[in-house]
């Protein structure tokens, strides 16, 4: 169920606000709700990995326990590591099963031995998210950051709660636990922002990532060896553009439809790409994602807390395993490397040398680097991937057939260019009271955000399905 189709704009969605909103009367009914609206919403998808969440949601709770009551160290953390390998087994079985037994077939057949049959294993939507959000509560238990939750309904809510499930942003236990036990009832300000929220997620996902999705597409789809100079760059941007109103979009619509039942669900994108390093765009891309690795994986390593060696490799192993987590490919794995490389020649020396430049210059040099990962983890294959970085470095590279790219295509990268543009330079107007300025502009903005809303939709329902690219993660 898409956030943006008539099933569940016209029917799920306000059928269950209407619901929350009148029968909420208590908190626990409130609880019940959502959580019974969450399994309908995830189960309609997926009816048959529902179940296996169900079980290891009642793994967690019981491991959860276990951490809570035992005072030896060792048992504690015989229980965490428990519950956290059962969990990453389910994501290393749904997600990578297939990518291993492909690499051991080529792997025994270039060594002359016989192959082997490769499953074919479908992957269940928002698996990655699920994995990591459950991790997150078994972990701070453990840490004692969070008590185990109060009940099972709160614990499952966590796991469910619609607005989030399928891509994200991965919201931590600890930072959500007391929203959940209180169950906020959502007043007028509530539903208009968040709906305001979601408006504009819909927007950003239908009207420009769809188009730029189109444009990336025709130009990947193509033999390499057809494209020239021009051709590669646009695909490269076209898909550079697409990623970001795609999972910003997406981020937008669970953070409005969060508020919009009373929860405030933590920001995930601010204006990744005015970065002027790869470091700063890191702080500022799937914001979430970057906050678990920091937290649930790099400080675990060690941090920078045993030598600029030591740190430099555990920056580079919570990259590798970013491009792991992204997708079960090679591609994928090497735009890991290749970003956590930058970020260690980051702490190295560049960030210095960056900082020394206008940020303007500082901005459009990360922009390269971003853009060359995007390639890696655009193309279907290494080999597309270094034939067009070859051609993307090679200004004299002519196609030998022409691409017709229609124009509105061109026209929406040019708005979706000139709105990351317009993000830098609103950096410089320091004094300029946004506040302010938004409320005067409330109804000029919220009516011309209907009417791009409704022209979303009407596009939505012409065009053939494009999925969100996170939920193949």
């Amino acid at each position: 169920m898409l956030f943006y189709e008539p099933l569940f704009l016209f029917l799920f969605g306000p059928a269950v606000f209407l619901i929350y909103l009148f029968f909420g009367e208590v908190r626990v009914r409130r609880a019940v709700i959502l959580f019974a609206a969450s399994v309908v919403f995830y189960a309609w998808s997926e009816p048959v990995f529902i179940f296996l969440v169900f079980a290891s949601v009642t793994l967690d709770l019981y491991v959860a326990q276990k951490i809570a009551t035992s005072s030896e160290y060792d048992v504690r953390k015989r229980w965490l590591a428990l519950g956290v390998v059962a969990n990453l087994a389910i994501l290393v079985y749904y997600k990578y099963t297939g990518f291993l037994a492909l690499n051991l077939d080529a792997i025994l057949k270039a060594l002359t031995l016989p192959g082997i049959n490769i499953p074919q294993i479908a992957l269940p939507i928002g698996v990655s998210f699920i994995v990591f959000e459950k991790i997150t509560y078994l972990v701070d238990v453990y840490r004692g950051v969070t008590a185990p939750a109060r009940s099972s309904l709160l614990y499952g809510l966590y796991v469910f709660f619609f607005p989030k499930l399928l891509a994200g942003p991965i919201i931590k236990y600890h930072d959500i636990a007391r929203q959940f036990e209180a169950m906020p009832h959502a007043d007028v300000d509530d539903f208009v922002m968040g709906f305001s929220r979601f408006m504009l997620g819909v927007v950003k996902k239908l009207l420009f990532a769809d188009t730029l999705a189109s444009g990336a597409d025709l130009i990947f789809a193509r033999d390499v060896g057809g494209l020239g100079f021009a051709e590669a760059w646009a695909g490269v941007l076209f898909f550079t553009f697409q990623i970001y109103f795609d999972f910003s979009g997406y981020s937008d619509m669970a953070i409005g439809l969060g508020r919009m039942f009373g929860f405030r669900l933590l920001e995930n994108f601010n204006m990744p790409y005015v970065a002027t390093s790869i470091t700063d765009f890191w702080r500022r891309w799937h914001i979430s994602l970057t906050s678990w690795i920091r937290e649930y994986l790099y400080f675990p390593l060690g941090g920078n807390r045993r030598g600029e060696a030591r740190t430099y490799f555990n920056l580079w192993i919570c990259f590798l395993a970013s491009g792991i987590w992204h997708g079960a490919a090679w591609t994928y794995v090497v735009w890991g490397v290749y970003n956590g490389v930058f970020l260690v020649l980051d702490r190295l020396f560049l960030v210095k040398r960056l900082q020394q430049l206008p940020d303007w210059f500082a901005n459009l040099i990360a922009m390269v680097i971003v853009v060359v990962g995007w390639t890696f983890f655009r193309a279907t294959s290494l080999s597309q991937a270094g034939a067009l970085l070859a051609l993307m470095a090679n200004p004299w590279a002519q196609s030998s057939a022409a691409v017709a790219i229609p124009e509105e295509y061109i026209v929406v990268a040019l708005i979706a260019a000139a709105i990351c543009v317009a993000q830098r330079l609103s950096l410089y107007v320091k004094d300029f009271d946004w506040g302010s300025a938004a409320q005067r502009f409330a109804l000029a903005s919220n009516s011309a955000l209907s009417m791009l809303f409704l022209a979303a939709l009407a596009k939505g329902l012409a065009d053939p399905f494009k999925p969100f690219i996170y939920f193949r993660f």
